[in-house]
């Protein structure tokens, strides 16, 4: 692989503005070649032979190189003066003054420096916010861990007291001294029976003038409070009730405070090592851009262009170099109980390995899927099912309880898909959605699992395609009547399995945002909750199907495959339930942003979602009580409208585009995808799909060649792929949001909030 595609496949994707230029500046390169190239003839003019023949003249520096490191230079030699000017306050830039100018061909090289230097301060500016931010955040960090300290000094042995300690002086942590035979002070250790009640924690920092002790003291106790988040409903509707912050003191406030420092560490650890990779990647740039230019001109600039790159500070990151090695000392110290192995397995977990027997079985199980669908259908045409008088009680009874599988391989397939984009365009999706290192799953782990859901569900639907009863007893075979539900069955235990089998930690990841989803107003939403809330507005059917299965087995009779769910009023109710609970999770976690983040678009997101619960409450009424006019008219107009808001909404606040005045008319300023048709197809397939309500407010229950549940789960599966096609937009965009504000880093809350007195007396 060529330099330039590897440089860009290393660059942190919400930074690549932020790095060097390379291709633009090879570019350059490639009008200095040309013009060589075209002037090649004017080489052997008089002029230039003269040249060389006045070479041939000179002091021979001999092959040993004994002149080599001798400070003189040839000024003839010179092609570059490079220099550091001082701009305001500590703004400073570098600057090159190329020699050679007036040779022929001079301008192109001398605009080929104005951009170099040009993209090495863009570079050194970036480089310096950043370091800089980090500071701040290694301060703050400073702060954190003496409250954690002291906080761990209180709980694991609250006898010790210290002078403007936190509750020293009281009760059983009152202080203990024997006629000054004891040390005193804030780190004075209790002696209680001859033994060593704690040992006390002392942090050495190093410093210029060298070792100088740094105790830990409790007094930062009485300036905190705890900023945990809540990790269930009961202690978040404790929070809400009480209202309170203060320190309790138990250990299971410490343990949840170590998990989040441990979380923030990790994380800060990562954005130096990234800090690090940036400064790595722009130095190997600048090294290469420099000796292309030297092989083209055939001059000697590098060295002295190099030099000046090392001496600056992404040359040597002295810094970020000093503050990852104490980050690492201070977990492996405090968060590893000095284990270095663990404690860098944390910091530094290992990269998922491509492995080949998922790229083996998802060949296999996809070969197996497509020959289940032969077999079916050729069954079918064999046996002359689609003119057997139990056609219909199949399609009513048992096609739609395999049509749930139907709907949940599709959406399978279009996040495999999503997954396949992201990546060849470069979304960083791991990162918007917060997966772990190594756990994230690849689209051809996903096709795998949809395909083995597939092969198990065709394999069902072929055992289920009888359509004659037996005569004798007059009903269906109960075990094969049986199947469906069995896979349901099995499909739950997989989810829920505590085993490390089959991607738990992706598994886990899912139940926990459903969960969240579920108690939406009690969780702090994140994008992956309400990413997965808008994925489950489009798995309507699904729910309708699950109810269907409670019904058909529950209260049906599944031996004679028939059921008189229509029938029951309570049915009715629940299928109109199920289908607004998605929705309802979208507007209880729009209610919660709005109170967290005080942003007035989400009161105007949740509107929307409120008319979209609108809509489906009557066009389910209206489905139901066939009939009714007035009941058709209001269906009707209130899903026009939600259609208008939902696909407003869609295209240009989820997506970004139809923005008049960006560079790219009616899109938006950056995109990913290439070929700009892509997106105005896209945005006219969203509203043409979004039209498939229609299907249920005219009535149109049936075609001649499809059921009515058919043509239900053709409607479904639109959506479902409008969905996929939504997917990919809507992180596009949020992907684009974070380039244009160099977010590359997620903010780990941090457990302990200073009170404002401390905080200005320590500034």
């Amino acid at each position: 692989m060529k330099f330039g595609k590897e440089f860009i496949s290393q660059m942190v994707p919400e930074w690549q503005e932020a790095y060097m230029d390379y291709n633009y500046l090879k570019g350059l390169l490639k009008d200095v070649l040309k013009f060589r190239q075209r002037n090649t003839a004017a080489a052997a003019t008089p002029r230039a032979s003269l040249k060389r023949r006045v070479s041939l003249y000179r002091a021979f520096s001999g092959l040993t190189g004994r002149y080599r490191g001798s400070p003189r230079k040839n000024s003839e030699d010179e092609t570059i003066l490079v220099s550091a000017i001082d701009g305001e306050g500590s703004e400073g830039y570098y600057q090159t003054m190329f020699l050679r100018s007036s040779d022929e061909g001079g301008e192109y090289e001398l605009v080929y420096f104005r951009r170099l230097d040009e993209e090495f301060n863009k570079v050194v500016k970036f480089y310096k916010g950043k370091v800089e931010e980090v500071m701040k955040e290694a301060d703050e960090l400073n702060k954190q861990m003496d409250a954690l300290i002291a906080l761990r000094i209180k709980v694991e042995n609250p006898l010790v007291g210290f002078r403007g300690g936190a509750g020293g002086g009281s009760g059983p942590a009152e202080r203990r001294q024997d006629d000054g035979r004891k040390p005193e002070g804030i780190w004075g250790i209790l002696y209680g029976e001859g033994r060593v009640h704690m040992e006390a924690i002392e942090e050495v920092e190093m410093s210029g003038k060298g070792i100088k002790p740094n105790f830990a003291s409790l007094e930062v106790l009485d300036h905190v409070k705890i900023n945990i988040e809540p990790e269930t409903p009961i202690s978040t509707l404790k929070i809400i009730l009480t209202s309170s912050s203060d320190l309790s003191f138990t250990k299971e406030e410490l343990r949840k405070a170590q998990d989040l420092m441990t979380k923030a560490f990790v994380q800060f650890h990562k954005n130096l090592r990234v800090l690090k990779s940036y400064c790595f990647l722009n130095q190997l740039a600048f090294s290469k851009i420099m000796k292309k230019y030297d092989k083209i001109t055939s001059r000697n600039a590098s060295k002295a262009y190099l030099e000046m790159v090392e001496n600056s500070p992404i040359g040597s990151s002295d810094e970020v170099t000093k503050l990852v090695e104490r980050v690492e000392a201070t977990f492996i110290k405090h968060f590893a109980n000095g284990n270095h192995r663990k404690g860098m397995e944390i910091l530094r977990p290992k990269t998922k390995k491509e492995r080949h027997r998922v790229t083996y079985f998802l060949g296999f199980l996809s070969g197996c899927s497509i020959a289940l669908v032969v077999a079916i259908v050729v069954a079918i045409h064999a046996r002359g099912l689609m003119k057997s008088e139990g056609r219909t009680l199949y399609m009513d009874n048992i096609f739609p309880l395999y049509s749930m599988f139907g709907f949940i391989v599709l959406h399978m397939l279009m996040y495999s898909a999503n997954i396949y984009f992201w990546r060849r365009y470069r979304v960083n999706y791991t990162f918007i959605f917060g997966f772990k290192p190594g756990n994230a799953l690849g689209y051809r782990e996903v096709l795998l699992l949809s395909s083995a859901l597939s092969v198990i569900t065709l394999a069902g639907v072929l055992s289920n395609l009888d359509m004659e009863m037996d005569k004798r007893t007059k009903s269906f075979e109960a075990l094969t009547e049986l199947v469906p539900l069995g896979i349901v069955v099995v499909l739950f235990l997989i989810i829920f399995c505590p085993f490390n089998i089959i991607y738990r930690s992706s598994r886990f990841f899912f139940i926990q945002c459903a969960f969240h989803c579920i108690c939406a107003p009690l969780y702090k939403v994140t994008l992956p909750d309400f990413f997965l809330a808008d994925q489950l507005t489009s798995q309507v059917q699904a729910f309708r199907s699950l109810e269907f299965y409670v019904c058909y087995y529950g209260w049906g009779n599944f031996k004679t495959r028939s059921h008189k769910c229509q029938d029951s009023s309570v049915y009715d109710v629940f299928y109109l339930v199920v289908a607004v609970i998605p929705y309802a999770f979208r507007l209880l976690q729009c209610f919660r942003r709005w109170i967290d983040e005080k942003d007035p678009s989400h009161v105007a997101n949740g509107l929307k979602y409120f008319s979209t619960i609108a809509a489906v409450v009557l066009r389910t009424g209206n489905e139901l009580r066939q009939g009714k006019k007035i009941l058709k008219i209001l269906a009707f107009s209130s899903s026009g409208i939600a259609t208008i808001a939902n696909t407003y909404w869609d295209i240009v606040v989820d997506w970004g585009l139809l923005r008049w005045n960006s560079r790219n008319p009616w899109l938006r300023d950056k995109l990913l995808v290439p070929s700009k048709s892509v997106y105005f197809i896209a945005m006219v397939l969203n509203v043409i799909l979004r039209l498939a309500w229609m299907q249920t407010v005219m009535g149109i229950q049936d075609f001649p060649f499809l059921h009515k549940t058919a043509l239900v789960a053709v409607v479904a599966c639109l959506e479902i792929i409008r969905r996929g096609i939504w997917n990919f937009f809507r992180l596009e965009n949020e992907h684009l949001n974070n380039v244009g504000k160099y977010r590359a880093f997620k903010s780990v809350p941090l457990p302990f909030n200073y009170d404002d007195e401390y905080d200005n007396k320590h500034a």
